[in-house]
């Protein structure tokens, strides 16, 4: 730093030069995110083209060299020459920001692009991208380094390090072959620049296929296929080809197809579908033929596609998407569907106060909220965007159009004189109230569900044995199965820290009841308040008695099973115990061998926990020429213990072995706890079936 400062100090950056130097402000990121994001902007690209008519079919390709190709069968990126630059179409969309065809010149109604950056940014951020354009009969090539444009000199595959030549005097768009009669379409493949980004940027799969299956539920008819030929074996082309794996999305079911793939609980409600549109009016600049920019009152369309339904849940799934982008966070089409959707069914229970028994008691959008899952779309030409990212929209007329089109098919739908629409108009207003006075209850008891002090009196269950500390994270509360279990598990623990609340039998399996029946269960409502937190929308992780909740169940099948039960109560209605890590399983073992040690030397006992750990451990004995004491015990249940052998191996600090659950991905867990908990029958069966070679019949405890 000098303390001049003139205007010798300034720097301008021309053209693509501003990408390359501050990547975030266009990308978000330089790490895999940013890497994806770049991706986007093609398959954005391709998927307006299939909006606006042309094209039923996209092919994403991730070669094994690091590169990825978009292939479409749209109308191809213009090949003529731009008059007021004098480049053709190819070399202004891939090297001019803020040039394309989406800035309301008729080719697009509604696109997911606007600022006409997309193409050329990715351009500017690759060491090599190569585009092919199929249209008027004749195949169009160009290909660029880092922004610029030229020819490299390839022998066979191309490579990002293959020598280049930039064009001196004028680029050229090369003619490379003919084209099919009538087919049109745009092919681009492009390396990333490792200058740029990070060395562990890398494209993900999983994020890949999940955008594709969202895009092609969006858009009817479409079909995207990907083909991911990454990390492949030696060998010839054939192999390669048939180690490729391939996946492929079409959905015609739209985005009422969407919302039944989105929820995971049992419906209260079908799926209800609101279509609508409504017009305004907004001054934006338009180019004059003059080539001048002149503010101009334009009227625009917008058109609305809402599809919803309510489950059994708490759990609230929302999607919102303008022009087929998706806004994670939202804008103002969302702020306008979560408005109104409040204010109709507040009406609603207004009008049935004296049936849902509400008082003046009044609705929150929690409430309201609570099992949703919904897809918004809205169609609109020219939104706006905060930031290039396009996570959120801006356009404040949208809110209002949202607003009339669902107040309109919301009214609708609750003055229907059909038995259907009654029942489930009657059936989601029970919901919606039932989940208010959970809240207002949780709000009026949550003073009452702290840890009892020496002057407090106890509203807590009689079964439960309490520690002594107030430190909740020192404190553990284990779950354990059955009284014997307990009488046992009282003499085994350090009740400074350690509490037991004993379970008869099997709980109620929650995911198939209903809230109020998961509420009248007596085990299960002993666990929630035993717990302190609430349950549902209401949990408060910060009012958690304990600080480590372990669930101790006997080491066979019914004890599996038991624990499986638990485990869908806390995802279901206590998940915020899981998603901190704070719930247990205990490994209780499955044998006690006692080891014969010669003259007056100590017998020496080792449990093991688990058949193969067993073996093992023989087989060393036999080895040693050591003897132990025949039979082996196989414990069958806690019960079958003494206290000083369960402390030694299940519940003191210093030798337990505890399994810690884990939840990295809560839709795919939703997905496995219905898929084994759920109403669905035939899924269960099939998956039982199909996995039935993994079990062996040592494994059942029979």
């Amino acid at each position: 730093m000098t303390a001049e400062y003139s205007a010798h100090h300034l720097q301008v950056l021309e053209g693509l030069e501003a990408v390359r130097k501050r990547p975030g402000m266009y990308i978000g990121s330089n790490g895999s995110p940013g890497l994806m994001h770049c991706l986007w902007e093609i398959i954005d690209n391709s998927v307006d083209e299939a909006v606006a008519g042309t094209g039923t079919r996209i092919d994403i390709v991730l070669h094994d060299d690091g590169s990825v190709e978009v292939r479409d069968r749209g109308r191809g990126v213009p090949v003529d020459v731009e008059p007021r630059t004098g480049l053709t179409g190819v070399e202004v969309v891939y090297t001019k920001l803020h040039a394309g065809g989406k800035f309301g010149g008729g080719s697009y109604a509604a696109s997911g692009g606007l600022h006409g950056v997309g193409a050329s940014v990715v351009n500017a951020l690759s060491e090599r991208l190569d585009v092919e354009v199929d249209r008027g009969g004749k195949t169009y090539a160009m290909s660029f380094h880092r922004g610029e444009p030229g020819v490299f000199a390839d022998s066979g595959e191309p490579r990002p390090d293959a020598p280049f030549s930039p064009f001196e005097q004028k680029s050229e768009l090369r003619v490379i072959g003919k084209a099919p009669k009538g087919v049109t379409g745009t092919r681009v493949r492009y390396w990333a620049d490792r200058q740029i980004f990070t060395k562990d940027a890398a494209f993900q799969l999983e994020e890949l296929e999940t955008r594709a299956r969202q895009t092609a539920f969006l858009v009817p008819g479409l079909e995207l296929v990907i083909r991911d030929e990454r990390e492949k074996t030696d060998g010839d082309a054939e192999a390669k080809d048939a180690e490729a794996k391939e996946t492929s999305f079409r959905y015609d079911g739209g985005i009422s197809e969407f919302v039944d793939y989105l929820a995971m609980d049992a419906p209260i409600t079908d799926t209800w579908r609101v279509q609508g549109s409504g017009s305004f009016t907004e001054t934006v600049p338009v180019l004059q033929p003059d080539g001048h920019m002149a503010s101009t009152e334009v009227e625009r369309e917008c058109r609305v596609d809402i599809a919803m339904r309510w489950g059994t849940g708490y759990d609230t799934v929302t999607r919102s998407f303008v022009n087929i982008i998706a806004t994670p966070k939202g804008g103002t089409h969302q702020q306008g569907f979560e408005q109104e959707l409040l204010k109709v069914l507040r009406a609603q229970v207004e009008q049935n106060a004296r049936r849902l028994k509400v008082g003046k008691d009044k609705l929150e959008k929690d409430d309201v909220l609570a099992g949703l899952t919904a897809v918004l779309t809205v169609e609109v030409p020219e939104p706006q965007f905060e930031g290039q990212t396009k996570e959120v929209l801006g356009t404040p007329a949208v809110r209002t159009v949202v607003v009339k089109v669902l107040r309109q098919a919301l009214g609708e739908r609750f003055s229907s004189t059909k038995r259907d629409d009654k029942s489930q108009a009657s059936m989601l207003l029970d919901k919606v109230v039932s989940e208010m006075k959970a809240r207002i209850s949780a709000r009026a008891h949550k003073e009452t569900q702290r840890r009892k002090n020496a002057l407090e009196s106890s509203t807590l269950p009689a079964k439960l044995v309490d520690c002594r500390t107030k430190d909740v994270e020192q404190s553990e509360l284990f779950i354990v199965e059955g009284d014997s279990a307990l009488g046992t598990a009282k003499d085994a623990r350090n009740s400074e820290f350690q509490a037991l609340l004993p379970i008869r039998g099997k709980i109620l399996n929650v995911q198939r009841a209903s809230i109020s029946d998961m509420l009248s269960n007596v085990e299960c409502a002993s666990i929630i308040q035993v717990i302190g937190a609430g349950s549902g929308r209401t949990f408060d992780l910060s009012a958690a008695r304990y600080g480590k909740i372990i669930l101790m169940s006997d080491a066979d099948v019914d004890g599996a099973h038991i624990r499986t039960l638990l485990l869908t109560l806390f995802f279901r209605y206590m998940r915020p115990l899981i998603e901190d890590g704070r719930v247990f399983a205990a490994v209780p073992p499955l044998h006690r061998v006692i080891v014969v040690n010669p003259g007056s030397k100590p017998n020496e006992t080792i449990y093991t926990y688990s058949e193969q750990e067993l073996h093992a451990l023989l087989t060393k004995l036999r080895k040693q020429n050591k003897r132990w004491h025949e039979p082996v015990q196989r414990y069958k249940g806690l019960g079958e213990m003494d206290a000083e052998q369960l402390a030694t191996t299940t519940m003191d600090r210093s030798g337990r072995l505890l399994r810690r659950v884990r939840m990295q991905d809560a839709e795919a867990a939703g997905r496995v706890f219905e898929l084994l908990m759920g109403n669905e029958v035939a899924p269960r069966r099939e998956f039982i079936i199909d996995s039935s070679d993994r079990l062996t019949r040592e494994s059942i405890d029979a």
